[in-house]
């Protein structure tokens, strides 16, 4: 049987020269490939105590809604601005060349809720130390995140730190 990592493409110079690009749609198009992700993932959160799986947009959706699924949790979705048709709360963040702002549903996450975060990456830390941000204003509490991949290189979980941050794979380097 293969390893979750035999599935991730690595592309160098992508998006720029010096980069290793670590492609993760050849995990989700293999079936035994997007299996193992997805259990991985579950195994990654399984002694968490949580009522609410949340996933940004759009990668967080591909793996938050399968494990959410699978452990009979909600799933709340985080947007990119303007793509959420209620009262939303929104928070701003840094990216590497400039911001953006996600938003979250103002009814998504009741006081006292407990939840798990899931991307597939985690760089910078800058996308889901907002989505904290904004489950903690809601009164939500972050019982932990967990990433598919994880780039070392970049410090995403300093700004993560007071948080259980897991990853399936780690990368060293950018």
């Amino acid at each position: 049987m293969k390893k979750i990592e035999d599935y991730v493409r690595s592309i160098k110079d992508f998006p720029m020269e010096g980069i290793i690009f670590r492609d993760v749609t050849t995990v989700l198009q293999d079936a035994e490939g997007l299996h193992l992700a997805i259990d991985l993932i579950q195994d990654k959160i399984k002694d968490l105590d949580f009522d609410v799986v949340i996933g940004p947009e759009s990668r967080g959706f591909i793996f938050g809604v399968p494990v959410a699924y699978n452990l009979n949790k909600s799933f709340v979705p985080v947007r990119k601005k303007g793509k959420l048709p209620c009262e939303t709360v929104s928070m701003e963040y840094e990216l590497e060349y400039g911001t953006a702002v996600i938003e979250i549903h103002k009814d998504a996450i009741k006081p006292g809720q407990k939840v798990v975060i899931i991307d597939d990456l985690i760089a910078t830390g800058g996308t889901i130390e907002a989505i904290v941000k904004m489950v903690e204003g809601l009164g939500g509490e972050v019982a932990g995140i967990c990433f598919l991949m994880e780039l070392t290189g970049l410090n995403g979980r300093e700004k993560l730190k007071d948080y259980r941050v897991d990853s399936v794979i780690q990368y060293e380097g950018a």
